[in-house]
């Protein structure tokens, strides 16, 4: 390989065809008389574009096709030919400047076109000497080039994150390995969980359990996880009521003051509060607007008058003395009650946090744009953050999330998109040059992201998710599936049978 051409932060470089390099691979140019390194990255090829040689294809072409020759060629003239038509031209991102070891972002050296030598570099030998913090591994794949590849859980802790791609490219797969993984370290992790897919995460595949399997909760809203009113309290309370039930303003104002009441009666009960909106003295209009609130409540089942069966989460971390997860599952509710399950645990969570009642978390939210307001967004990537709420959103929509919390992303895993829109949404906003996102994204295979932010060093990384022995859930109910036919048969049999 030879260096050609540089350009702001592009470098040009020459190879031969047996030269193999693959998009995302990195590469080191390196001048001993200079004494001076250089990494960069490839993030696109092409063939060699010299006028001369396209005249001879198509002159070869055209003679191969109207005569037949005897060739002879002592020389081997024709095998230079062909490697010179074979040359590629490797499109390069400057990554940075090696000085003393150490890779530092720098882009202003010029490197020799005769002194350089060019050299592939390893990912093991990149990161060597970009020296990433943490010793809290987490194998996640293999490299292009069959190393094996992990983060450190260290550039997680604190931050925000975001994984994306197209549906069925592996997102939650890599969230599943990454959950697993910090909660082996002592972590506690919160999971809302739109497709029942975390479940399995306790047990392998051969039904046996696994390492974390006594430190996995499921809960659902409505059976399991369920709050009494003094525990939720005013304040989440009226989160819920606003952007979950969108009570109006003169409703709000009135329920208030029925609660207050009966907190300082010491009745505060679902029982109790039908009861005095009943009785309350107000505007029609707003005891109606009150009343269909206390029913959507009541029949969300999320609240209960018995201490017995309803949930405390400083006695659910209590109990899980050394990390857990806990598993909100939200696949069978309604929309409405769905937010207002979001509203409350978040409320609380944050609440707590405050506190100082619980640890911080690490919260992994599936498609959020579903189920959380929009003035969420900014708030977890602020006031949640500083207490302590450390986010991971999952989506196939990029569009969905906005374009603040990109900026502010810490960390990004990209699997295959093909889509322009949604490569710009991500690359506008991403630290790193929009050239190598949309170029390598599109070539992705499935199971296979780029890795972007701190926990790479701000150097995009290309692997294969690696599979796992966890028991995999929320896979698609598919028709024609282990001879379903037959099953149709039965099943119809079964609905033409005498009763």
């Amino acid at each position: 390989m030879r260096v050609i051409e540089k350009s702001g932060n592009d470098i040009l470089l020459l190879a031969l065809p047996n030269e193999e390099l693959s998009r995302g691979e990195y590469i080191l140019i390196e001048d001993k008389v200079q004494r001076m390194k250089m990494v960069v990255q490839v993030y696109d090829e092409s063939y060699l574009d010299w006028p001369e040689l396209m005249n001879d294809l198509v002159r070869e072409e055209i003679l191969n096709n109207s005569a037949q020759r005897i060739e002879h060629d002592p020389l081997e003239i024709k095998t230079i030919s062909y490697l010179i038509r074979d040359m590629k031209l490797l499109r390069c991102k400057i990554r940075g400047i090696v000085d003393r070891d150490n890779l530092t972002l720098n882009t202003s050296w010029l490197p020799s076109r005769v002194t350089t030598k060019v050299i592939k570099l390893s990912i093991s030998d990149l990161f060597s000497l970009a020296k990433r913090e943490g010793y809290r591994i987490i194998p996640i794949g293999i490299t292009n080039s069959g190393e094996a590849f992990h983060i450190n859980a260290e550039a997680l802790d604190g931050r925000l994150n975001i994984i994306t791609g197209k549906k069925g490219t592996g997102k939650s797969h890599l969230a599943k390995l990454i959950v697993s993984k910090l909660v082996e370290y002592g972590a506690y992790v919160i999971v809302f969980d739109l497709n029942d897919e975390y479940g399995g995460l306790g047990w392998n595949k051969d039904g046996k359990p696994n390492s974390i399997c006594d430190k996995v909760v499921s809960l659902t809203p409505g059976t399991s996880l369920r709050f009494t009113l003094d525990y939720v309290g005013l304040s989440s309370m009226i989160n819920m009521l606003q952007h979950a039930l969108e009570i109006p303003e003169a409703s709000l104002r009135e329920f208030i003051r029925i609660w207050e009441l009966l907190e300082a009666q010491g009745s505060l009960k679902m029982s109790n509060l039908g009861e005095a909106i009943q009785k309350w003295r107000c505007n029609e209009l707003i005891r109606d607007a009150l009343f269909s609130r206390y029913h959507t409540m009541l029949s969300s089942h999320l609240f209960s008058d018995n201490n017995e069966d309803s949930t405390k989460f400083e006695d659910l971390f209590s109990k899980l003395k050394k990390g857990g997860i806990f598993i909100i599952s939200l696949s069978r509710l309604q929309p409405q009650v769905r937010k207002m399950s979001v509203e409350i645990v978040l409320s609380k969570i944050v609440n707590l946090l405050e506190r100082n009642k619980i640890p911080p978390i690490f919260l992994f939210a599936e498609e959020a744009h579903l189920y959380l307001r929009d003035t969420y967004w900014d708030d977890i990537v602020t006031r949640m953050r500083h207490f302590g709420v450390f986010t991971t959103f999952i989506t196939n929509q990029p569009d969905a999330i906005k374009d603040c919390i990109y900026r502010q992303a810490d960390n990004i895993f990209i699997f295959n998109f093909t889509n322009d829109a949604d490569l710009e949404t991500i690359s506008r906003a991403s630290t790193t040059d929009s050239d190598t996102i949309k170029s390598i994204v599109k070539t992705l295979p499935p199971r296979t992201c780029m890795i972007l932010g701190k926990v790479v060093n701000d150097l995009p990384v290309i692997i294969s998710v690696k599979p796992t022995d966890m028991l995999t859930m929320g896979e698609t109910n598919l028709f024609f599936k282990n001879n379903m036919g037959c099953g149709l048969k039965k099943f119809t049999t079964n609905l033409m049978m005498p009763r």
